[in-house]
């Protein structure tokens, strides 16, 4: 296989993976609203487009499994086919068999495919009341021309006259054209009689349409599948994707008006010689009519706006850039800062130097906008990780006997993409423990007065530096009495010890806890809770639960925007310098003797009436030396607790590229990683989180 082909098919892995989600999406909305025609050509065009380009580009067996699928879909386009339960689950299995086909065809059941296409088969033949073979498949050219790229397509609409009778309203059609791209569309009613011999029953009018879409050919024959046997359409291509950057300048009228076969050349030559406006000169002379220069006009005026756009606005177009690419770029950016503050910190050591400071100052302003702009490459919505959750909730429902409706919101909120590839295996946990634990059966709902179908509502929104992600059912709650038994029962807690709710809700993710009696392939191995918490430990991030009896349960994923740049505060102790993550820092007090006398040696300080415990951090690292007479307190906030760290001295605010640690230091309890200072050496980025657990571990 050579390189170009390679590319090829890795290309069309990415479009088929996008293609495939939305599949399943289309299907799980398909599934509540059976009669949803949007939606059975979304099904219908994703088969086609995959079946197409899998064959264009070397995927037979994607192509020819994809094939039958596609036969169904047509049949429900034509209304010989209902969708029901049955057809949704055979389908949902068909795309994940294509999938498997795609990225893993060594591991193929391929007794399991022949099964899937036999009942595709048997329900393709019994619509058709026939024993037929299905009709044969297009060719690579038919099924996906031009998708992808911006092509600019004439579409001439001559409906039947009767078309009224059977139903079809052809201005329904047009709005379905609106929806391809850019679009517009001249009405001929040239044809229409006098009033007193016009039947209001009959169609006079056909329609000139001039469209600019990435949909591909296939998608504009989709919107007169229903109407092609009894009109007159035909599609031409005016202009491709190259010809609007490179190509010639929009066509003359009369060159429009020759290819449309609207005039013949001869005619054209005759009017010509006349000084005349061209438009006006061929109607006056009857040799066409003044919708069709209308139409002809049009068709020019928005081949010159398409080719403006894309040669003076550069956001018209976008390309696919591998992820690692994106990680390299980051990577340099990170480089370019750690560079940009020791720039910095020279050009503050020379001041009276005014050239290096002004270029210091260009360079960090620049360094800056670079940063911010690298890191918005990474950041992508969060809802195409929420969508995929619908089938975990449909199938796993389905297999616990509850019926179960999973709501999003916020869907748009942005995260970086390698926050989010490692967010999908806790919130999967999380969302299997509601089904199983949270969500009662219908009988049990109705008889609490509840709706028998339970709600999952995914929510995400931005809070600073963060993003909170909820997780919200509206079950039966946690058991207080019931956690606080089983963590006795398996020594996590003593029987004597007093825990606030928080306290006890944190008990269900301690490794190998679980209230579930029987173990089953869903929960009562106690993992999923554990793995969840620890993920998003590594994250830098929190959970929190708030949960009510017989109501429902909240659990809140506070989760930071990136892992790859970060503001910090820059604190000394010793020789040694720390960061800490800005987004947890509230305020910096001061510590006197004083203070340290007054509390009789409890780490804890009166901040302006309320009590504040410290940790003193020079402890914990065991850093030789004296302490300051006066120490700094950096004051945070974890899990909605304040806590202080004292410090000798807070250095100030400072942009902090993250490193990861090496493999003997990865699990050091309280540090989450390391940055390069501007001098060159290296400062420890504190888990504040992580300290605090340390340091109550140490008072116990």
């Amino acid at each position: 296989m050579d390189k170009y082909q390679e590319t090829m098919q890795a290309a069309f892995r990415e479009e088929a993976d996008e293609l495939l989600t939305e599949l399943e999406s289309a299907l799980l909305e398909l599934e509540s609203t059976p009669d949803d025609q949007e939606r059975i050509g979304q099904v219908f065009r994703t088969m086609h487009t995959i079946k197409g380009s899998g064959a264009m580009f070397g995927f037979e067996d994607i192509a020819h499994f994809t094939h039958e699928v596609e036969t169904v879909f047509d049949l429900v386009r034509n209304g010989k086919l209902e969708v029901d339960k049955a057809l949704i689950d055979l389908t949902l299995q068909a795309r994940d068999h294509i999938l498997t086909l795609l990225h893993e065809p060594k591991v193929v059941d391929e007794q399991q495919g022949l099964g899937i296409i036999e009942r595709m088969k048997i329900l393709s033949q019994a619509a058709e009341g026939t024993d037929q073979e299905p009709r044969d498949e297009a060719t690579p050219e038919e099924a996906a021309p031009g998708v992808g790229d911006l092509v600019c397509y004439r579409i001439r609409f001559q409906p039947n006259q009767n078309i009224f009778l059977s139903g079809t309203n052809p201005l329904l059609l047009l709005d379905e054209l609106k929806g391809l791209g850019e679009c517009t569309i001249v009405a001929d009613t040239s044809a229409i009689p006098a009033l007193e011999e016009i039947n209001p029953e009959l169609c006079y009018t056909s329609w000139d349409i001039v469209l600019t879409t990435v949909k591909g050919l296939n998608a504009i024959k989709d919107v007169f599948i229903f109407v092609e046997d009894d009109s007159k359409i035909t599609i031409d291509i005016i202009q491709e994707s190259e010809a609007f950057d490179a190509g010639p300048e929009a066509k003359r009228l009369g060159e429009i008006l020759l290819d449309k076969g609207d005039i013949d050349r001869d005619k054209l030559q005759r009017v010509l010689k006349e000084k005349k406006l061209l438009g006006d000169m061929l109607v006056d002379a009857g040799l066409v009519t003044n919708e069709k220069v209308e139409a002809a006009l049009a068709e020019q005026k928005q081949i010159k706006a398409t080719r403006e756009k894309r040669l003076k606005d550069d956001t018209a177009s976008s390309i696919r850039v591998r992820s690692e690419k994106l990680d390299t770029l980051v990577d340099l950016v990170g480089e370019l800062v750690t560079v940009q503050a020791r720039l910095s910190q020279s050009s503050s050591k020379n001041s009276g130097n005014t050239d290096l400071v002004a270029i210091s100052e260009t360079v960090e302003r620049l360094t800056a906008e670079l940063r911010d702009n690298a890191m918005s490459l990474r950041m992508v919505p969060i809802g195409t990780t929420f969508s995929r959750f619908r089938r975990l909730v449909r199938d796993l429902s389905n297999q616990l006997g509850k019926k179960i409706e999973l709501t999003t919101e916020g869907a748009e909120t942005e995260l970086d993409k390698t926050v989010i590839e490692r967010l999908n295996d806790p919130l999967v946990h999380l969302i299997r423990n509601c089904i199983d634990h949270g969500i009662e059966t219908p009988e049990i709902r109705l008889s609490n007065g509840k709706q028998e179908t339970g709600t999952i509502h995914l929510k995400s929104s931005h809070s600073g530096a963060h993003v909170l992600i909820q997780i919200i059912d509206d079950g039966a709650g946690l058991d207080l009495e019931k956690i606080r038994a089983k963590a006795i029962e398996r020594k996590l807690i003593e029987a004597t010890a007093e825990l606030s709710e928080r306290e006890v809700y944190q008990l269900i993710f301690a490794p190998g806890f679980s209230t579930a009696q029987v173990v089953t392939d869903v929960s009562g191995r106690g993992v999923g809770m554990d793995v969840a918490k620890r993920t998003i430990d590594n994250l830098g991030g929190a959970i929190e639960i708030d949960s009510r009896p017989g109501q429902g349960t909240t659990i809140t994923l506070k989760i930071p925007l990136t892992l790859a740049i970060i503001e910090g505060l820059l604190i000394k102790i010793g020789e040694d310098c720390f960061v800490v993550p800005l987004s947890t820092v509230e305020q910096c007090v001061e510590l006197t003797r004083a203070d340290v006398e007054q509390s009789h040696g409890r780490n804890i300080i009166n901040l302006r009436g309320e009590v504040l415990p410290y940790i003193n951090l020079r402890e914990i690292f065991n850093v030789a030396g004296d302490r300051p007479p006066v120490e700094q307190i950096v004051v945070t906030r974890t899990e909605n607790q304040p806590v202080g760290f004292v410090v000798d001295e807070v250095i100030g605010q400072i942009q902090t590229v993250i490193k990861t640690l090496g493999k003997m230091y990865q699990n050091v309890d309280g540090v989450s990683g390391a940055t390069i200072l501007g001098d060159g050496t290296v400062a420890l980025i504190l888990d504040v989180l992580k300290l605090k657990s340390v340091a109550e571990l140490n008072d116990a």
